[in-house]
């Protein structure tokens, strides 16, 4: 029951989200190329955009509150089952004009596929069911979506380590929060997710193979969390839904598609398709600022093809609909619209220099090669497809493009996960060449057995016109036997999902001492947190815990950037300590045990704090009396 409500709950945002998608796509001229499950796909990825513009209208407002989320889920939710009977006319519609068409059957090798791929998308039906754990979602994601959920309104909150920072997919889960629990967020997280791997399997079907696609789509779904409340998974998805529409903007020029037509001459109909990738992006770039790398190539890929002013015009009002509220507000207030990434450039503001220097350095620790799985990207130049498709090479150069500025900048896989979807989709392909030439070459190999001289001698007289034949059954065959390595990776992946879905399902916390258990196994300090939560009677400043902040009092301060750094507090004498804090209006402070040594040598500690509560490794101090300014 405890899954079943969160899926009819998911069910219902996801109906609602596509009745609002769908009624601005039946607005517009169809794409070139008709999908219905990518067209569906679609409309759901716009529909959460539109909910996330007016989530943040309502907050801009104040007016951000539980009737209004439920008043505007419910309009989407009519708005679906006024247009689902034409929908569904239009579909059968669709069918009837393409009954004289061949059907291209299954293969065997396809349908063992998609079932790998079903075995591998388990635990991303089960992840989102578990309690919040992830550190960055208790550090501000969730911390800044329950405060706009309890306020109703946009605020700058400075006990968060990122107060300026562009918040669109936050707005879904303080709404969650107003209707639901905080494993609602969850859910949202992971529909970003699948709503992407369906694109990558129907991309990968309309431009390669139903094998492609399935191989794309297993990576993408092995690399995607689904576990969590971070926002990754949305960007990746805005900027896939905007690659999508570009290509169909694309598709919709007069000419060969993939190939420039005559400037000015290619909307036709197709102009505004750049008006929902403008739209896409934005979306993307008021959720994270790392979405903006995106620009020069999109803006590129753009220009060569269309340079009238109305088209850009439209571009850049959509682009800037969803995202301008951040940007704007941060700089009007801080001097620096990127806060505080921008502050080397525009100043600093909360951040020091000193700040500024530990969160590139953090970075850089986290630096690694991302997952091997897309690896294979670099051998997809070597497929027929980029000789064959535009698609396929517009793909490997976003691709390209992505891999070159991530090294460049950050190198931390994280920072790479909007270009996941893309990357998964070309790697496939890179896979299938890779395994196609190890099946080839094994092939060959075991073909070439010793023969006598009068064998020799009699092949030679057929050897040149069965060369060409020969060749290409081998490659036929290679290529079978490629596709069954495939399989076979995708079985090994399916095995691996299979393995952590047990994992997820013993984090699934359907009872209140179940999720306490899970919680106190996971999230350092919670313990000392919760108890805070029902007993604190002021502030309260944390020391090293935040990653509990999320399940302690509401606000709560204290980190290792920003205004409330540790360092501005931690130099102090105890009485110092003790006087700053009380005359700044704190009355504990909580912090693990591995710290409180730092603090307790102290000679003067224990006249101004005392341990009020400890439990876990962790305690609360009570600031005494005798600290009183």
């Amino acid at each position: 029951m405890f899954a079943a409500a969160h899926y009819a709950a998911l069910a219902v945002f996801v109906f609602s989200c596509w009745g609002f998608g769908r009624a601005l796509l039946g607005r517009l001229a169809p794409p070139p190329r008709r999908d219905a499950a990518l067209e569906a796909a679609m409309a759901v990825s716009l529909g959460v955009g539109f909910f996330i513009c007016a989530f943040q209208a309502l907050a801009i407002f104040g007016a951000f509150k539980t009737a209004a989320t439920v008043t505007v889920v419910v309009a989407g939710f009519v708005a679906a089952a006024v247009q689902l009977p034409s929908w569904l006319r239009e579909r059968r519609e669709l069918r009837a004009m393409r009954a004289n068409e061949v059907a291209v059957p299954w293969r065997y090798v396809e349908r063992v596929a998609m079932i790998a791929l079903a075995l591998v998308a388990l635990p991303a039906l089960v992840a989102p069911l578990a309690p919040p754990i992830a550190f960055d979602e208790l550090m501000y994601h969730l911390p800044y979506a329950r405060q706009v959920a309890q306020q109703g309104s946009l605020g700058i909150h400075e006990w968060l380590r990122y107060p300026w920072f562009p918040y669109n997919y936050n707005l879904l889960y303080a709404a969650a929060l107003q209707v639901g629990d905080d494993v609602l967020p969850h859910f949202l997280n992971a529909l970003a997710g699948a709503l992407s791997v369906v694109m990558v399997y129907r991309l990968g079907v309309l431009h390669a193979s139903r094998l492609t696609g399935c191989i794309g789509a297993a990576i993408w779904l092995g690399l995607g969390d689904y576990s969590n409340a971070l926002i990754d998974m949305g960007v990746a998805l805005f900027v896939l839904s905007a690659c999508v529409a570009l290509w169909w903007w694309r598709e919709s020029e007069p000419g060969e598609p993939g190939k420039a037509g005559k400037v000015g001459k290619g909307i036709h109909g197709g102009m505004h398709w750049l008006g929902v990738a403008g739209f896409c992006l934005g979306l993307a770039a008021g959720s994270k600022y790392q979405a903006l790398i995106f620009l020069p190539l999109v803006t590129l890929f753009v220009i060569r093809h269309e340079r009238r002013v109305k088209a850009w015009a439209l571009v850049f009002a959509c682009f800037l609909l969803p995202c301008i509220y951040w940007y704007a507000r941060n700089a009007i207030m801080t001097g620096d619209p990127f806060n505080p990434i921008g502050a080397r450039v525009f100043g600093f503001t909360e951040w020091t220099p000193a700040d500024y220097v530990q969160q590139v350095a953090d970075v850089r620790v986290h630096a690694e090669l991302p997952n091997a799985l897309i690896w294979a990207v670099f051998f997809a130049p070597f497929s027929v497809l980029w000789k064959r498709s535009a698609a396929v090479r517009a793909a490997g150069w976003f691709c390209l493009y992505s891999v070159v500025v991530w090294v460049v900048t950050s190198r931390y896989p994280r920072y790479l996960t909007a270009s996941f979807p893309l990357l998964a989709a070309i790697a496939a392909i890179g896979w299938q060449v890779l395994f196609g030439w190890a099946a080839a070459g094994v092939r060959r190999m075991s073909g070439n057995k010793p023969a006598s001289d009068a064998a020799t001698s009699a092949a030679s007289a057929t050897a040149t016109v069965a060369t060409g034949a020969m060749s290409r059954d081998t490659a036929r065959s290679g290529a079978r036997a490629g596709d069954w390595v495939l399989v076979l990776l995708l079985a090994v992946l399916a095995a691996v999902a299979v393995r952590q879905t047990a994992v997820k399902v013993a984090m699934v916390s359907t009872t209140p001492e179940a999720r306490e258990a899970v919680l106190r196994q996971h999230v350092p300090g919670y313990a000392v947190m919760d108890y805070l939560r029902h007993n604190a009677t002021g502030r309260v400043y944390q020391i090293a815990l935040n990653e509990a902040i999320y399940y302690g009092p509401n606000p709560i301060w204290g980190d290792t950037l920003g205004p409330w750094r540790y360092t501005d507090f931690g130099a102090l004498s105890g009485g110092d300590l003790a006087r700053k804090l009380g005359g700044l209006g704190f009355t504990a402070i909580v912090l693990p045990n591995a710290v409180v040594p730092v603090f307790s040598a102290r000679v003067d500690f224990d006249r101004y704090f005392a341990v009020q509560y400890e439990k876990d490794g962790s305690r609360v101090y009570r600031i005494l009396p005798a600290a009183a300014p």
